[in-house]
Formats: structure tokens, sequence, C-alpha cells
């Protein structure tokens, strides 16, 4: 009995010095677990505890892959995109409301969404869309854009063309609105048109962040190009990016550091697409590039002047950024920053009074906020008719993620009326 009850008392005073020791460790490692997920956020974000853990994992795979750059195992996004897809990629699945198919168009990668409802001899409104991620993330045939254009096609009974455009690293600026706009104009010729029993005067071109992005340059594009007798009815433009001259706006300001696009990794953006050096980003986020001393912005400052083009409401309290002098080396090096294919936000008016009706979407939890309320000022000064829609719980991204388990309320919220108002107008 003795030996039983020393055996027993040696077996639990190990164990207990073991669960000591592992308790602070176990703390530790909690500590440092919600020190990393979590971020003041404003209370009128859209579920701020799922938004919180959504961005740990997000920069948890981007740390992850820029350990991989440094260790010289290949480019971080092209890391960070084979992560993002790697769950995410379908096949083209039919159903019994919508027939799925990969094709090309003039040589681009394409899914197609067709509605099976017909009607005999009544034609199908469309719309192209372009989907976002920095230029250089995501694909058409991700779950999450999968969904929404095979949720399109199935609420309006119309044609989805999704465009799956080459990405960063492999390419860069112009090569992404050259795929788009190549995609876009080969499916508006007529007899393509005819093919998938398309009515020419009711399609739409769309798309989400940098989707939106190229969705506006291939519209502007689209305008003046004389080859082309058929016109788009709508450009729709979901928090999109527009420019990147000035990365002080106020929504630049006041979303500094919101998940789940940081300033930093807008700028950095910016320059993987423009094929940049990467040095250049603290120049770019002080605003060092636009300097009043450089002659080559003079024609175009109005365009981006925030305090003429956005509401005082949006205003509030935050002052420009402007600095005195600065260095031409960004600009001289990345002439693309003053290209409209690039940053459609600078387009000159005429080109703009050319534009069809717009839907510009935009969320006050977003650095590019201001991007679209400005685009959507410059459209109404040329007389064109724009809805713009906005989102005081949205955060950027907010509308792909509608899925489970990363599905916020915002989201289905701003695709559902997203949907609505095209089908209501388109």
């Amino acid at each position: 009995m003795c030996r039983f009850f020393c055996e027993h008392f040696h077996f639990f005073a190990r164990h207990s010095a073991v669960m000591r020791a592992t308790v602070p460790v176990m703390a530790i490692a909690a500590a440092l677990t919600a020190y990393y997920v979590y971020i003041p956020l404003p209370n009128t974000v859209s579920e701020p505890w799922k938004l919180m853990l959504l961005d740990a994992t997000f920069r948890g795979v981007q740390d992850m892959c820029h350990l991989v750059q440094q260790l010289g195992l290949g480019h971080h996004l092209k890391a960070l995109n084979f992560v993002i897809t790697m769950f995410e990629m379908l096949a083209p699945q039919s159903s019994d409301i919508v027939e799925v198919t990969d094709t090309s168009f003039d040589g681009v990668q394409v899914r197609v969404f067709e509605p099976k409802k017909k009607v005999d001899g009544e034609l199908k409104r469309s719309i192209i869309y372009i989907h976002g991620g920095g230029w250089a993330l995501g694909s058409a045939r991700m779950r999450s854009y999968d969904h929404l254009c095979r949720k399109m096609a199935k609420d309006m009974n119309a044609v989805l063309v999704s465009v799956e455009y080459r990405l960063v690293p492999e390419v860069h600026f112009p090569e992404q609105i050259n795929d788009a706009y190549s995609a876009t104009k080969y499916f508006l010729q007529p007899e393509i048109l005819s093919q998938y029993s398309v009515d020419p005067s009711r399609i739409a071109v769309s798309g989400d962040s940098a989707g939106g992005n190229l969705a506006a340059a291939v519209t502007q594009q689209l305008v003046m190009d004389r080859s082309i007798n058929i016109r788009l009815k709508l450009q729709a433009l979901i928090y999109p990016v527009l420019q990147a001259l000035d990365f002080n706006t106020p929504s630049y300001q006041q979303n500094t550091a919101t998940p789940i696009l940081y300033k930093q990794v807008m700028a950095r953006f910016w320059l993987e697409y423009l094929n940049g050096d990467p040095s250049f980003v603290q120049a770019m986020l002080i605003n060092n590039h636009t300097a009043s001393n450089l002659s080559q912005l003079t024609s175009i400052r109005d365009r981006l002047n925030w305090t003429n083009l956005l509401p005082q409401s949006f205003i509030k309290n935050y002052k420009p950024v402007i600095q005195i002098m600065g260095s031409p080396q960004v600009i001289k090096e990345l002439p693309a920053l003053l290209d409209p294919r690039a940053a459609p936000l600078i387009a000159d008016k005429e080109i703009l009074q050319l534009l069809p009706r717009a839907y510009i979407l935009t969320c006050e939890h977003d650095v590019l906020r201001d991007d679209g309320i400005m685009y959507a000022k410059r459209l109404e000064d040329a007389g064109i008719e724009v809805t713009l829609d906005h989102y005081e719980d949205g955060f950027h991204g907010a509308m792909i993620f509608a899925l489970p388990p990363t599905n916020f309320d915002v989201g289905n919220k701003i695709m559902n009326n997203y949907i609505n108002w095209l089908d209501k107008n388109l």
C-alpha cells in the first residue's frame, strides 16, 4: 500500500511540474495570438471579431509567403495566390438553371454562365465581369466569383462572362487591361452576341477592386474605339481602385490600418502592377511622388483635388498632404501613374462625357472609398447619370465574403443590392 501511494505521489508530482511549466507557455501563446488577432476597429464596421479573425488569417498567410520569397522559393504573390485559390478553384459545374463553360475569347480565358431559361425570340441581358485581387490575386474560377456570377445569371436571367486575365508577377501593366479589353471587344462582335442570344443594347461591364479599375478602363477605351459599333448600357464598379497619385485622401488617412486592405499594401500592389521599384513605397505613402514642384502633374491636379470632389461628410477634419519639394524619379520611372488606362479617375472630361450610366459602390471602412466617390463626382460633372451606393458598415472586399465560413451580413447585403440595381437598370 505504501509503495502504491509513493508511486502515485511521484506521478502526480511530475505531472504537476509539467502543468506548472505549461500554463505560462499557454498563457504567453494565448497573449501573442490575441495580440496578433486584435485590431481596434470602429464600432460601425460589420461583425468586427469575424473581420479580425479573417484579417489575421490573411496576414499570417502573407507572412508565410514573404518568407517563401526570402528563401528564394518563388515570388510571394504567386505563393499567396496559390494558397488563396488552392481550396477555392472550381471546375465549370453546370446546374439545371445555369450552364457553365470555360472557353477563350480572342486568346483570353473566360468562364461563361448561361441561364437555361429561354423564351422564344427573347434576347438576354449580359454582364462582363472582371474579378479583383490587386491585379495579382484571384480567379474567375474561384468559388466566391463563381457563386457571384452564377447568382447573377440565375437572378437576372442574364449571360455572365467572367474574365480570367493574366496576373502579376507573370505580366504587368498594361497586359491585364489588354486581356480584359480583348475579351470584351471579342464578345461585342454581333455574331458572338448572336451565338449567346444577347441583346446588344443591354450589356454592362462590371468589376470589384482592381477588377473595378479594369472595368472603368475598359469602358473608357471602348468609347474611343471607332471599330466597335455596339455601346455599353452600364458600367458598375465595386469599391474600385482608380488612382495612385494621392495616398492621403481622407479615406486613406482614416483607414490606414483597417482590414483587409491596408494603405501600405495598396501602394505595394500598385508597384507590383506597374513593375516599379519596391523602394518607392515610402515616397508614395507620403505623396512625395506628387509634390507641388513636379510640373508633370499641373494639368491633372484638379482631377484629384478631393477638397472639391468630396462632400464635407467624407472630408471631415482631414487635410491634404502636399509636399512642397519632391523627387521626379517615381513619375519618371513609372509614367503609367499618369496613364488613364491605369488610373481612370484622371481621364479627360471629353472621354468621361461619352461614358454610359454608372453604378459605383463604396464602403466607409476602405482606403479606396474616396477613389469611387471622386470618380462619381467627375462623371456627374461630365453629365453622366451616377448611382453612388455607400455602406457605412462595409469594408474592402466585403461583397465576395458571402459564403461560409467567411460570410458577412454586409457582404450579402451588398451583393443583393448590387444585383437588384443591375436587374432594374440593365
